[in-house]
């Protein structure tokens, strides 16, 4: 597990007064502002978060040390994140996706299906992106209990159950 969690990214200025577009990767969107400080993955920088509205795709916020159009468009693309002990802890069925990203995924008889690569939201069930071996395209696992029925954190890995067909 790493020592940095992702909870959000810069997706550019907003407005001309120094305001970002904020999307919020915590579950709650604007708890984000609750993990502040938040640092650039270098560690290099670090901004105190202030969230001034809802808007489309996000947030609009106020960054510390940003002033202006400029300075807000030169951290587009940015990631922010806040050390694993400012966050809560989740309970057995939750997992932050920094936690999953590395792990061996095997079926249910334990035969290897990929390694995740990282975890995408569709907007109803995250998806599991896995590069499966022998496969030249990445495979999009649908991250839900009836498919993804057992998460071993301790021992690194995921057991499967895929819909037929995914893998051939």
């Amino acid at each position: 597990m790493s020592e940095k969690v992702c909870v959000g990214a810069i997706a550019g200025a907003f407005g001309v007064r120094g305001e970002v577009r904020l999307k919020s990767f915590t579950s709650i969107p604007e708890d984000i502002a609750r993990y502040t400080p938040l640092e650039t993955e270098d560690g290099s920088r670090s901004f105190t978060v202030k969230i001034t509205r809802q808007i489309k795709n996000g947030l609009s916020a106020r960054l510390s040390g940003v002033s202006n159009k400029e300075e807000a468009d030169a951290l587009r693309g940015t990631q922010l994140y806040v050390p694993r002990d400012r966050l809560p802890s989740l309970p057995d069925d939750e997992f932050y996706h920094a936690d999953l990203i590395g792990l061996e995924v095997t079926d249910t008889g334990g035969a290897p299906l990929g390694k995740v690569l990282s975890v995408i939201n569709n907007g109803s069930d995250d998806l599991l992106e896995l590069s499966a071996p022998g496969q030249k395209q990445t495979v999009l696992l649908p991250f839900t209990k009836a498919v993804v029925p057992t998460v071993d954190l301790t021992q690194g890995r995921i057991v499967a159950d895929p819909p037929d067909g995914l893998f051939s």
